[in-house]
């Protein structure tokens, strides 16, 4: 439990208590919420307003004795309450209780935030998965950071979650590799829909013989370079992966991975002949046609592999998966939950998110971008010119499905109108203070916030000290959605609010050096909390949280 969810559950509490007998089942929760303006309160709730059709009367009656039995529950924590508008029920809480929920805030320490995933799920999020026929591009980042962001923030909220990366490295596109490096090699034109970049010349200079070797063998070795590039750029990205899983090895073993999803398939009847080919009847589970296993010269389709991937990390014991998708893989939706369901599988336990585009902006033009003809820029490049920090935190800020426009001037500058900047600045500038007081006043502080010692006897806190604590237990909240709505921005987007409440309390409060010793206490370990947690949700983001600038 948080303040927070205490202050939610006394609200349902002393709602259930005013519903009326014959209609003691609960409906929809009722909401306890910051008011958007300043003088409504510490919270609403629109309770009363949901009671009424059970109680029978007006909500702003019910309103008033919801605050009553709010006031008889919560004690000196609730100074008043005020009935507004149609029904809403404004709580005014006592310093008290903010000192209180601050001293929680501490205590939790790295735990803040962490936990209260109900179910708690092992869950494999497999992302990037970019075919390594090139280096990782700049487009490629944004799925790079949402999907280890997403990981972070699910592992904080309570499940068990691995990171994979799906390497095609088979298929007629890994053959096309192999016979441009080649051409390249013996200063050719590379073949139709082939690869022109660059980077083809240094795969063909790095491999021996490379003007006179199968081309086939070429894509191999090429495929082994690029994978170790890869590698070495996600890696410098702050990405991580738990396995690297080789499209090949769905093929390999005795049986195969791929004839094991054939047995599986056809042990639930979901497979057929026809005109020599092998189906699967995905329309029996939604999709708009049946796809192709197998084609009539015994060749498997791209959805072969899909479908025994799927199987093999079922078998692994993942109870649920997310595939980051991008925004060219729309169509994929429905055949592979139709996939999953034939396999045996629950299709709601396979979440696919379809990544929009990201696009670089520079002097407010949009570059142009294409693997093939070798016209693009890696994630290297974006990497060496604003760095890792403001290239994850731009890429984070919208939701998945929408485009993103990363403004590289914006993203170079080191003022407040660059968010990431703006963020760090608040930790540095708390990492200041907190230097300025000393390690061990600091210490004197937060055992003083802990016994409870640094709010007796002070003046009333500042507005800008109660906004600072309301936005900190709003935390706890903000990850659980964030983990629910696999929806990383909102973590950016709290991470800059609280970075901009912060500013607010340093500007309207003295910390270092005011009166009475008590107020310095507080203030100095209301900073820590906030430097905390501002590293915390950067933390999520995989955004450094630096102690200068």
């Amino acid at each position: 439990m948080t303040p927070l969810r205490d202050l939610r559950t006394a609200v349902e509490d002393a709602s259930a208590a005013l519903r009326s007998d014959e209609a003691k089942q609960p409906g929809a929760l009722p909401a306890v919420e910051r008011p958007k303006r300043d003088g409504f309160g510490d919270y609403s709730t629109n309770a009363a307003m949901l009671l009424a059709p059970s109680v029978g009367k007006p909500p702003r009656e019910i309103a008033e004795r919801l605050g009553e039995e709010l006031s008889n529950r919560l004690g000196d924590s609730l100074v008043r309450f005020e009935v507004a508008g149609p029904g809403f029920l404004n709580l005014f809480l006592a310093d008290d209780w903010h000192a209180t929920a601050l001293a929680e805030v501490l205590a939790a320490g790295d735990a803040f935030g962490a936990g209260g995933a109900d179910p708690a799920e092992r869950i494999l999020v497999e992302f990037v998965s970019a075919n390594p026929t090139g280096p990782v591009v700049a487009a490629s980042g944004r799925h790079a950071a949402f999907g280890d962001a997403l990981a972070r923030i699910l592992a904080h909220h309570g499940h068990e979650v691995a990171r994979e990366y799906y390497l095609n490295d088979a298929g007629s596109q890994i053959r096309k590799l192999g016979e441009s490096v080649r051409a390249r090699a013996r200063g050719e034109a590379v073949p139709e829909g082939g690869y022109e970049g660059d980077y083809v010349l240094d795969i063909a200079n790095a491999l021996p013989n490379a003007a006179e070797e199968d081309p086939d063998v070429l894509a191999q070795a090429a495929v082994a370079l690029m994978y170790e590039r890869i590698k070495v750029t996600l890696l410098r990205f702050g990405v991580h992966f738990d396995r690297f899983f080789s499209e090949k090895t769905l093929y390999e073993g005795d049986p195969t991975p791929v004839q094991r999803a054939y047995a599986e398939l056809e042990r639930h009847g979901h497979v057929y002949r026809s005109d020599g080919a092998l189906w699967l009847r995905t329309t029996a589970f939604g999709d708009d046609k049946d796809r192709v296993l197998e084609r009539s010269n015994g060749e498997p389709t791209y959805f072969t592999s899909d479908v025994a991937y799927l199987e093999d990390k079922r078998e692994r014991g993942f109870q649920r998966q997310i595939d980051v998708f991008g925004a060219d893989h729309h169509g994929y939706v429905a055949r592979l939950k139709a996939a999953m369901e034939a396999l045996g599988g629950d299709p709601s336990t396979l979440e696919i998110l379809v990544m929009q585009f990201v696009h670089l902006v520079e002097r407010g033009e949009r570059a142009a971008m294409s693997k093939r003809r070798g016209i693009f820029n890696t994630l290297d490049e974006l990497i060496d010119d604003i760095g890792v920090d403001a290239a994850r935190f731009f890429m984070l800020q919208r939701s998945h499905d929408t485009t993103v426009d990363l403004d590289l001037d914006l993203a170079r500058e080191q003022t407040n109108e660059n968010p990431v900047y703006y963020v760090q600045y608040a930790h540095a500038r708390i990492a200041s203070v907190l230097a300025r007081a000393g390690e061990a006043r600091v210490a004197e502080a937060l055992a003083a916030v802990a016994a409870g010692a640094a709010s007796e006897g002070t003046t009333a806190l500042e507005p800008a000290e109660r906004a600072l604590i309301k936005k900190l237990i709003a935390f706890p909240d903000e990850v659980a959605e964030a983990a629910e709505r696999r929806a990383p921005h909102r973590i950016a987007a709290y991470a800059l609010e609280l970075a901009q409440d912060f500013t607010a309390f340093y500007r309207d409060c003295r910390v270092v050096g005011a009166e009475p010793a008590s107020v310095e206490s507080f203030r100095i370990a209301l900073s820590v909390a906030a430097q905390r947690t501002i590293a915390q949700a950067l933390g999520l983001l995989g955004v450094s949280a630096p102690t200068s600038m």
